[in-house]
């Protein structure tokens, strides 16, 4: 009987081509979240360091209906480019909503709980990727 086949290993490299689509989709929530006015969005680069993903993407609403509307701008943005989740957790209290796109996983707070999980904090050692500002894409 054959072996199922074997998770990759978080230190195991990736392809280039792979981590450049999870960078592109990366990229494109933080659009998203700019485009409902998230604030303090953050890209982690967590390629190597955990299986589960390549890169985080954190933001910030104000209110539970912000966290909302920013999560249903992200997973509506990524879904008309072709890029589908897989899960949703969290949208009908929307003080933390998480979207697994397998590659990326967006993490969408009010600024409470931000603080009290500090992803920012447990993370702090990883790499960033530049999130484009609204002036860069009025430009």
């Amino acid at each position: 009987m054959p072996r199922p086949p074997r998770k990759a290993r978080a230190d195991a490299p990736r392809p280039s081509a792979t981590r450049d689509n999870s960078a592109r989709t990366a990229l494109l929530a933080a659009e998203a979240g700019l485009d409902k006015k998230a604030s303090a969005i953050e890209i982690i680069d967590v390629t190597g360091k955990v299986d589960y993903a390549d890169f985080l993407v954190l933001m910030t609403g104000s209110s539970d209906r912000h966290v909302a509307a920013i999560a249903d701008s992200v997973e509506e943005l990524l879904g008309r480019n072709g890029i589908q989740s897989i899960s949703m957790e969290g949208r009908t209290i929307a003080s933390w909503v998480l979207i697994d796109f397998v590659d990326i996983v967006v993490h969408v707070f009010q600024k409470e709980a931000r603080a009290v999980y500090d992803l920012d904090g447990l993370w702090m050692d990883a790499s960033r990727l530049p999130v484009p500002s609204t002036t860069d894409a009025d430009s």
